[in-house]
């Protein structure tokens, strides 16, 4: 595995480094010694999977609050997202700025989130998969978010969502979630 450094501090891209072959590919999605050898320390409890109908679904920004944070590695299983990450981390001098990586089934590259990081995607493709590893319990009075459009972030999208859910569209500005 490889872990590519992103311009926000803890967030990283992890490559799987796949074995081909004549009957196709295996790659290693996770592993914990990989992980502790990069200085991460990320035992996944909980697996999640979103499936999105349509191309140009919006999902997020999301985190968890003190004390249910939670770190996360998110890989695309089927299909393509614009996959990104919002540093909330008022200590860290890339505080408010945000990283964007496209994922896709065929790729081999992942994004790892740490804690205070809100984390938002946008299908690319009709059909989409993404795949969590979380290392956290989901906490519902934990959740949190921010809307995809905040002026506080500036993120550049690909492209406006067509499909967006009423709670991510109403999100506040970050600073009143």
């Amino acid at each position: 595995m490889r872990f590519d450094p992103t311009p926000i501090a803890g967030v990283f891209a992890v490559s799987a480094e796949p074995h081909r072959d004549a009957r196709g590919s295996f790659r290693r999605l996770w592993c914990r010694e990989s992980f502790s050898r990069a200085g991460l320390e990320f035992l996944p409890v909980q697996s999640s999977l979103s499936t999105n109908h349509r191309r140009h679904t919006l999902r997020g920004l999301h985190w968890q609050a003190p004390p249910h944070e939670e770190q996360k590695l998110v890989r695309c299983a089927r299909g393509a997202v614009w996959d990104v990450a919002v540093d909330l981390r008022p200590d860290q001098p890339t505080y408010l700025h945000w990283h964007a990586e496209r994922l896709d089934a065929e790729g081999d590259r992942a994004l790892f989130l740490p804690r205070g990081v809100a984390h938002g995607f946008l299908t690319l493709t009709d059909g989409a998969e993404v795949e969590y590893l979380i290392d956290t319990a989901h906490a519902p009075d934990g959740a949190r978010g921010a809307r995809w459009n905040d002026p506080a972030f500036a993120i550049t999208w690909p492209s406006e969502p067509a499909v967006i859910s009423d709670k991510d569209r109403s999100w506040p500005d970050h600073g009143c979630a």
